[in-house]
């Protein structure tokens, strides 16, 4: 097995940054769960780098995007840029670097499976944007984003797998009203909750989801309302 400096260089190589202070990439790869267990090895986990991530994604996202569909509305960037940035879209990208393999995980997370969780994978991709911005600036953290997000561009059904947005396209077009999302059930410990959510419009309940975050559970309870909206635009 490599060695942590191993990791944290193939990392770098991955994304195409080499780092000045390479100890903001270790920051980036360091969950909460390591930290609590062994603080003095890990002083800092990656989720202040994760907060000024999920900003810098949706810049870099938002700017491709606008440069590479000139001509695509404002309702189709929007939906490209939910696809890409989404917890599926960042697993994708963390699964393309092998970013897993480079996680610091406290020994919970570790038995659990923690290296291959999209919850985890998707945080630490935000969490290297803003290690890389850091480190080099905006113009460095836009050079990687581009070589991470590019190939993922293309999809030629923007919104596919953005079912909240699509719900609320078929909702509010039935009956002129906005989906609510209500988390009914919250359980497992700390580095394995799962959430379960239902959709509600007026008052009814059109889905139910479970997933390791809200927004996941959300995803997968929109999902269930579109079968069900579908099915009841198909019936006599």
């Amino acid at each position: 097995m490599h060695d942590e400096g191993e990791q944290l260089a193939a990392l770098s190589a991955a994304l195409g940054h080499e780092f000045r202070d390479l100890g903001l990439l270790r920051d980036a790869m360091t969950h909460k769960s390591l930290a609590h267990e062994r603080p003095r090895l890990a002083p800092r986990d990656n989720e202040r780098l994760e907060f000024l991530g999920d900003s810098i994604v949706g810049l870099i996202a938002s700017t491709v995007l606008y440069e590479r569909f000139p001509d695509a509305p404002e309702g189709e960037l929007t939906r490209r840029r939910a696809d890409l940035v989404c917890e599926a879209g960042l697993t994708a990208i963390a699964q393309g670097l092998r970013l897993g393999a480079a996680l610091r995980l406290g020994r919970g997370e570790e038995s659990s499976g923690g290296r291959n969780k999209s919850r985890l994978l998707s945080s630490a991709v935000e969490a290297c944007l803003a290690a890389v911005y850091l480190d080099g600036g905006l113009e460095a953290a836009m050079t990687v984003g581009r070589h991470l997000l590019s190939p993922h561009l293309d999809d030629d059904r923007p919104g596919a797998s953005d079912y909240k947005s699509r719900v609320q396209e078929m909702v509010q077009g039935q009956a002129r009203r906005t989906p609510v999302y209500r988390v009914v059930a919250t359980e497992g410990p700390d580095h394995d909750r799962r959430f379960t959510v239902e959709i509600i419009v007026g008052d009814e309940t059109l889905g139910r989801g479970v997933g390791r975050s809200k927004t996941e559970a959300e995803q997968a309870a929109a999902a269930e309302a579109i079968e069900h909206l579908v099915d009841d635009e198909a019936a006599p």
